[in-house]
């Protein structure tokens, strides 16, 4: 099956953000603030795309939503960063209506909507596995019975590292958090249009049948000032613990994560 993934880099959607904005200028306007672009792209090119470059199963698309609006220089810096990830794909989009403008682009995508296809969402500060795609592969045969029966069945590894990069490397923590969003996915039959952004992350077992793994290591949840779900009040700061060398070196093999890269970007 198709394997697609999607990935909302600063798009300005109408809904989908937790913390909103009076206007749509406001949003835009905090989206692209210097000070966070920045952010994003050293996350997107240090935890997100390692991984993805390095996947055991390279057929799969990638797809990295933004908005229309994007100023040039920044998208000429994200396209320099996918240059060498045959996979990737940048799709502008003016703003619109969240799951609905998501929907659109998973769908464009589909080589067949008379196939099933396998679907994934991924933020740009997290990171997967290098086995995920190999690993979504294998859950979709496993669970082909359970495929045929329902239009839509949830995957989710539930199992692997909240983590925050800076100018010394890797802070890094285990972590068990089923339906967080990250090396989350979605099976779907043919001819039908939903897509795995159609659906919260946390309430995707009310909506489907959901089979989860909990047996290895599968994501690193990117923490950093400007996550969306921290920009509320009462939200605290983590205080995370700093990877040594043995540490570094599982985040290398598990993830392709180089603290050394890190290290070079954030200094």
């Amino acid at each position: 099956m198709q394997v697609i993934g999607l990935c909302r880099f600063s798009y300005p959607a109408e809904g989908g953000f937790q913390v909103e904005h009076a206007t749509l200028a406001d949003r835009i306007a905090y989206l692209y603030a210097p000070a966070r672009m920045e952010e994003r792209l050293a996350h997107f090119e240090t935890i997100c795309l390692p991984g993805l470059r390095a996947q055991t199963d390279p057929d799969f698309t990638f797809l990295i939503l933004i908005g229309d609006s994007l100023p040039a220089h920044y998208l000429d810096r994200l396209a320099a960063l996918v240059a060498d990830v045959p996979q990737a794909r940048i799709v502008a989009r003016p703003p619109a209506p969240h799951r609905q403008v998501c929907q659109d682009v998973f769908n464009d995508a589909r080589g067949d909507l008379s196939a099933p296809c396998l679907q994934f969402r991924h933020d740009d500060d997290d990171a997967v596995a290098v086995t995920f795609v190999q690993r979504l592969r294998e859950a979709a045969l496993d669970c082909a019975a359970l495929r045929r029966q329902h239009r839509l069945v949830g995957f989710d590894w539930n199992r692997g590292y909240v983590a925050r990069p800076d100018a010394q490397g890797l802070r890094a923590e285990p972590n068990v958090t089923p339906y967080w969003g990250v090396a989350q996915a979605m099976a779907v039959q043919a001819g039908v249009r939903q897509t795995i952004l159609n659906f919260g992350h946390q309430k995707i077992n009310q909506f489907m049948p959901t089979v989860t793994y909990t047996h290895e290591d599968m994501f690193v949840r990117g923490h950093n000032d400007h996550n969306d779900s921290r920009q509320k009040k009462h939200v605290r700061p983590v205080a995370l613990p700093r990877l040594d060398a043995t540490g570094e070196a599982l985040f290398r093999s598990t993830f392709a994560i180089d603290a050394d890269h890190i290290r070079r970007v954030f200094a």
